[in-house]
């Protein structure tokens, strides 16, 4: 459900990279089993007589309770990844993500001190990078994961520009 503090009107939103929902799948695959078998030591303990005096009731709700929470994440992750998007305006650049928070984050050109662009490991493999846009304000959260490299790229260029370009007008 759309709400105008987020979506206000004339924004042409741009949608970051499905290939992105494959990077976090895996990363989430991957926390979800090594957190799993922490939760299920007690169990395992328990089950070879090393740790007999480990309530069983919590050595069976642990694992089921950490499964629950990460198969919750797990279901959420799609709808997370659409949620991430971008919009560039005349005198700033919009960023916009999140679910049941949603947020709205206005980077002014002029207010940009540089633009950074990371690729990791799993994000190379599958061609894509992120953008994070450094302020004078250090609260500022601004990047942008998913992006395909030549996007990353091009964006890395034209906001520069911008923001050298709104710099010099002030």
């Amino acid at each position: 459900m759309p709400s105008e503090a987020i979506d206000p009107d004339g924004i042409r939103w741009e949608h970051i990279s499905p290939r992105y929902l494959t990077v976090r799948l895996i990363g989430w695959a991957v926390e979800t089993v090594l957190t799993l078998a922490v939760a299920c030591l007690p169990l395992i303990l328990r089950s070879f007589g090393v740790w007999p005096g480990f309530p069983q009731w919590l050595a069976w709700g642990l694992p089921a309770l950490v499964a629950a929470a990460y198969l919750w994440r797990g279901v959420l992750l799609p709808r997370q990844v659409r949620a991430v998007c971008y919009a560039e305006r005349n005198e700033d650049f919009l960023l916009r993500r999140g679910i049941f928070f949603q947020r709205t984050l206005v980077v002014p050109y002029g207010r940009m001190q540089y633009v950074d662009v990371t690729v990791g490991p799993l994000e190379r493999a599958f061609g894509l990078c992120s953008l994070k846009l450094h302020t004078a304000a250090p609260g500022t959260n601004a990047v942008l994961p998913g992006l395909p490299a030549s996007e990353g790229a091009r964006l890395r260029e034209h906001l520069s520009e911008r923001g050298e370009t709104q710099l010099a007008g002030l």
